[in-house]
């Protein structure tokens, strides 16, 4: 079988936003460079197999994360097309760089917890927001779309379990500083079906709606589909993905591989839930990809139906 078996299931969302973070996200963490022809390949394919969203780089200093050092020569090479596609930038320098290409959306990357704002931003908790607070100004006054990110939702490697309260808080205000949009992160993969709904459930109680929430969910654990369809059962109709399930985080050694984009396909195929997705075409892209990085893909449905 190359599609699964179509059940839908009652109160679920009849259609899902994939925002796809495979050229990002999945490949920063990767030592040896991929060229920026490769990249720029992987993107068209990726946009060319029906995924609405992708975000494709990361202007951040070379010397934090050398895989993304060509980000200007990728979107130039892009064109016009790459003016549609997030990209992550870190501070007023990344913006300049991005309002230098015509970028249109942007996105920013902050922690729920004390020590990855340290590791990771070289800011307290609390710092992070001053830090963020004129660069998002500035975007929304060019007319940019922004998208925050909040990392270590479920649980941090140095501090362990992260409050849920915390999280909120954190989140809101990442998000009041002029987000569109706020993007969950599970960074080491940890969290369980109930920890979902219970977090879910706390931002809505603090006055966010659930179309204003995203999920991006590692699979560390093997928990990132389980969660998914936790997340699915209240209400949240965008999910982060990355094709092949490449990813992690050059900052927190235990987070492996992002929830694989054709994983999420399938299940939601399987569901009855709209996606707009071609699965042959992603499979397809991420066997390519699996070869220009020299190993299998760590996703099951690619290993399934690439060797089908």
């Amino acid at each position: 079988m190359r599609t699964p078996t179509v059940v839908p299931a009652a109160g679920l969302p009849e259609r899902v936003t994939i925002y796809e973070v495979g050229p990002r996200d999945g490949l920063q963490n990767e030592k040896a460079l991929v060229p920026t022809e490769v990249k720029a390949a992987f993107i068209e394919r990726l946009l060319d197999a029906g995924l609405p969203i992708v975000e494709a780089t990361s202007f951040v200093h070379p010397k934090w994360v050398p895989q993304l050092a060509d980000a200007a020569d990728l979107m130039t090479r892009l064109g016009a097309q790459g003016q549609d596609l997030p990209v992550l930038v870190p501070n007023d320098r990344g913006l300049d760089r991005a309002l230098e290409l015509g970028c249109r959306h942007i996105a920013i990357f902050g922690s729920a917890t004390e020590t990855f704002a340290q590791k990771n931003l070289n800011r307290s908790l609390d710092e992070q927001f001053a830090m963020f607070e004129p660069t998002v100004t500035r975007a929304r006054a060019a007319g940019l779309d922004v998208r925050a990110y909040v990392s270590m939702c479920f649980g941090d490697p140095w501090e362990g379990g992260v409050p849920v309260e915390q999280v909120v808080s954190v989140g809101k205000r990442l998000f009041d500083l002029g987000a569109s949009q706020l993007s969950l992160g599970d960074t080491i993969g940890v969290g369980t079906a109930g920890h979902v709904t219970a977090l879910l459930d706390a931002f809505v109680a603090a006055g966010m709606g659930t179309d204003q929430l995203a999920m991006h969910f590692h699979d560390t654990y093997g928990q990132a589909l389980t969660n998914t369809y936790a997340a699915l059962q209240a209400g949240i109709t965008t999910f982060d993905a990355s094709a092949g399930g490449l990813g992690g985080c050059p900052y927190a050694k235990s987070a492996t591989g992002n929830l694989a984009t054709e994983d999420l396909v399938w299940m939601l195929t399987g569901l009855g839930i709209e996606h707009g997705v071609d699965l042959e075409k992603v499979v397809a892209t991420s066997a390519w990809m699996a070869g220009q990085l020299g190993r299998p893909s760590p996703s099951a449905v690619v290993r399934a139906l690439a060797t089908a």
